[in-house]
């Protein structure tokens, strides 16, 4: 029986690469009956209003957010020319990521493999935008419009709530709770590929010190 870090070694060269091709292809969440207690707990959760604008508990751990910002906007730089769009974009993973109690470099990664960074992907079952959610999502835990999904909080919000709720749900298993949001859960190929991206976004030194804002 091959283990599971062996098969996350064994990724198809070029998977990652898809991404950055014109179609979406990864997206495929796939409806399950939610408890009353879990579906009021992501509505919560993706209802929460706040923008999203760091605050920080020192001087310290704002100039190394501030160093990841630049970091990191150098490396979407080809794929986001804008540097109002990248800081943007890039707060916002930031913070929906933390919030949502991820690790960002996974979200980016997930980013990276489910749409190329493309804000109107659309995968041919559907999913859409930055983190392919699932349309039905929307009228599973949100206000039933699907077309708010091409928009980047939201979308963040959506994606980021859906993966912590298949980590609670696979107990901590990254392995398996990546597979589920792909709608591949077992399989290895998809885990690898964001696992490998993960890999381009990774920052060592990420402010350990900042945090979400809270609602006043």
């Amino acid at each position: 029986m091959i283990s599971r870090r062996r098969c996350l070694q064994s990724a198809p060269a070029g998977l990652g690469l898809l991404a950055f091709g014109r179609r979406a292809e990864a997206g495929r969440q796939l409806e399950e009956p939610l408890a009353d207690a879990v579906r009021t707990a992501l509505s919560s959760a993706v209802a929460y209003s706040a923008p999203p604008v760091p605050q920080f508990r020192d001087t310290e751990a704002q100039l190394a957010y501030l160093r990841w910002l630049g970091a990191m906007s150098q490396r979407l730089q080809r794929r986001k020319a804008d540097w109002q769009e990248r800081k943007e974009f890039l707060q916002s993973v930031w913070y929906e990521s933390r919030r949502a109690g991820l690790d960002t470099p996974l979200v980016l990664g997930l980013i990276q493999v489910e749409s190329g960074f493309r804000k109107f992907a659309v995968s041919p079952v559907g999913a859409r935008g930055y983190m392919q959610v699932m349309p039905f999502w929307t009228r599973v835990i949100g206000d039933g419009d699907p077309s708010k999904l091409f928009h980047m909080q939201t979308n963040l919000r959506f994606g980021c709530v859906i993966l912590r709720h298949y980590l609670d749900r696979e107990r901590g298993d990254l392995f398996m709770a990546l597979g589920r949001y792909n709608g591949s859960r077992g399989k290895p190929q998809y885990p690898n590929a964001v696992l490998a991206a993960r890999k381009a976004w990774a920052f060592n030194d990420t402010p350990p010190a900042a945090r979400p804002a809270r609602p006043g």
